[in-house]
């Protein structure tokens, strides 16, 4: 269900973060017994240190989405622009990566600078068609990859 998924990703932020506030507690109640640190001190240490885990959750929600662990999925949907001409093969760039690309069959001949978008990957080669101009979805980090040396250009 999509109404319950920013719930879910922030309880699995919560749990994966709690161990980490119950060791500063920890650390923080030892120097309290130990080192003579005021106590007042170490309760705002302690709710600095959750007040940070919170204000840090926005820029870190995605990495606990659960989702699919295919990395290539990610690219799926994604718009791009050929590098040169696609006859069938030939090199595409899809955000800052250049990545290998065949069209899809059924799919004619592309000219360099025109868009295309993702239709599956196979390997570290994607298999694109015409269009695209507006990527689908919010587009995650994909893996980095190097062109190949022995590459159709």
């Amino acid at each position: 269900m999509p109404g319950l998924r920013p719930s879910r990703t922030f309880a699995r932020y919560v749990a994966l973060e709690a161990p980490g506030w119950l060791l500063a507690a920890l650390v923080l109640w030892l120097l309290v017994e130990h080192a003579g640190l005021a106590p007042w001190i170490a309760a705002v240490l302690l709710a600095l240190w959750i007040a940070k885990d919170f204000a840090l959750y926005p820029f870190l929600r995605d990495a606990y989405e659960v989702g699919d662990p295919d990395p290539s999925a990610a690219l799926i949907g994604r718009a791009g622009q050929a590098r040169g001409r696609l006859a069938p093969g030939g090199y595409v760039r899809v955000g800052a990566e250049l990545w290998r690309a065949e069209l899809a069959p059924g799919c004619g001949d592309v000219a360099a600078g025109d868009p295309v978008r993702v239709r599956s990957v196979r390997g570290l080669t994607l298999v694109v068609e015409p269009g695209g101009e507006e990527p689908v979805s919010k587009p995650a980090e994909p893996a980095r990859s190097e062109p190949e040396a022995s590459g159709v250009a």
